[in-house]
């Protein structure tokens, strides 16, 4: 019989090996959350999986060597990260064909990250607490990792270049002012160009913003077309407080649903926040994401290099005495040209 304790403690199965789940940030520290225990099940010894000196390539998703690389995020009812899973638990489909799973890792690797800042005039007295969410994200970093900085209001702009010193990031933020309208998908465009730059496989854009778009040359279709192509995830916090007297406008209204699809495209997610108290913490939770995910490596069954889209679909078999889980993956990539 199962033994479930409280959430937090260890939940034990015979036979089986750990498996850990990661909890979400406490909402009263974020440092707090990364001392507390993980809660733990015990699956099935696993096999290995690769030779033991062999080393899988480190990528977000890639097509190197007609090899396909995906980075894979699992979690848990309670958006907890689930780490210690098994090739085994996973299925991969590409164009609705089930791919053989050659290549499989869980591993915290170096990132290149882009920071995204809305700096517009409707952050306003959001500022404060966007500035302080940013340098939580930052203590989740690696001494490996590098960042660079775009802001955006009229028009998206490259604060700071790829650096390894975060506090040159930080006293950057200091000085932003908000004003303005909002360029959010010429920033996006530009933290994508400044990527191209990076010396990491592994890179993730952190967008954080109250609202959608009403001030860029580049269009919402153009900026998806551009996230497919990308081999970056997007991860956004999206501050939506309570509405106000005078409403929404229809740029604010369609920001939430844009930034989710851009995101979700990519492999990452969309957080929605209410409370700016709450910003701090669920940036150094994507911070954790970032660094609890796996990844699966696989020839792709199509071997033509015809540049078309192919799509991906990862499945969990999911392990016993767990809730269900749910996996978050790049959705897709464009296959090599001739």
């Amino acid at each position: 019989m199962l033994d479930l304790e409280k959430k937090g403690q260890q939940v034990m199965l015979p036979s089986y090996r750990k498996l850990f789940v990661f909890g979400a940030i406490s909402w009263a520290s974020a440092a707090g959350a990364f001392a507390q225990p993980p809660v733990a099940i015990t699956p099935r010894a696993s096999t290995a999986t690769m030779p033991k000196n062999e080393v899988l390539p480190k990528a977000n998703i890639r097509v190197d060597s007609n090899l396909v690389l995906i980075p894979v995020t699992v979690t848990d009812p309670l958006n907890r990260f689930v780490t210690g899973l098994d090739k085994e638990n996973f299925k991969l489909l590409e164009d609705k064909k089930e791919q053989t799973i050659s290549q499989f890792s869980s591993e915290d690797a170096p990132l290149s990250v882009g920071v995204v800042f809305d700096c517009s005039g409707s952050m306003g007295h959001k500022l404060e607490k966007s500035r302080l969410a940013v340098a939580q994200f930052f203590k989740t970093a690696n001494p490996e990792d590098e960042f660079f900085l775009v802001q955006f209001s009229d028009a998206a702009e490259l604060l700071q270049p790829f650096t390894g010193n975060l506090e040159e990031i930080q006293n950057r933020l200091t000085f932003t002012q908000s004003k303005g309208r909002t360029a959010l998908l010429d920033a996006i465009y530009l933290a994508l160009h400044e990527m191209k730059k990076a010396k990491n496989p592994r890179k993730a854009l952190l967008v954080i913003s109250d609202g959608g778009d009403n001030n860029s040359r580049y269009t919402e279709p153009e900026i998806k077309n551009l996230v497919k192509e990308a081999d970056v995830q997007i991860y956004a916090i999206g501050i939506y407080e309570a509405m106000s007297a005078r409403g929404r406008t229809p740029e604010e209204a369609a920001g939430q649903g844009l930034l989710t699809e851009i995101a979700e495209q990519t492999g990452g997610r969309q957080y929605p926040v209410e409370n700016l108290n709450e910003l701090p913490d669920i940036a150094a939770k994507i911070g954790v994401e970032l660094r609890n995910q796996y990844v699966l490596g696989y020839a792709p069954l199509n071997q033509d290099h015809d540049g078309k889209y192919r799509r991906v679909v990862v499945k969990l078999v999911q392990p016993r005495g767990m809730p269900t889980l749910r996996p978050f993956w790049k959705q897709g990539y464009y296959a090599p040209a001739k």
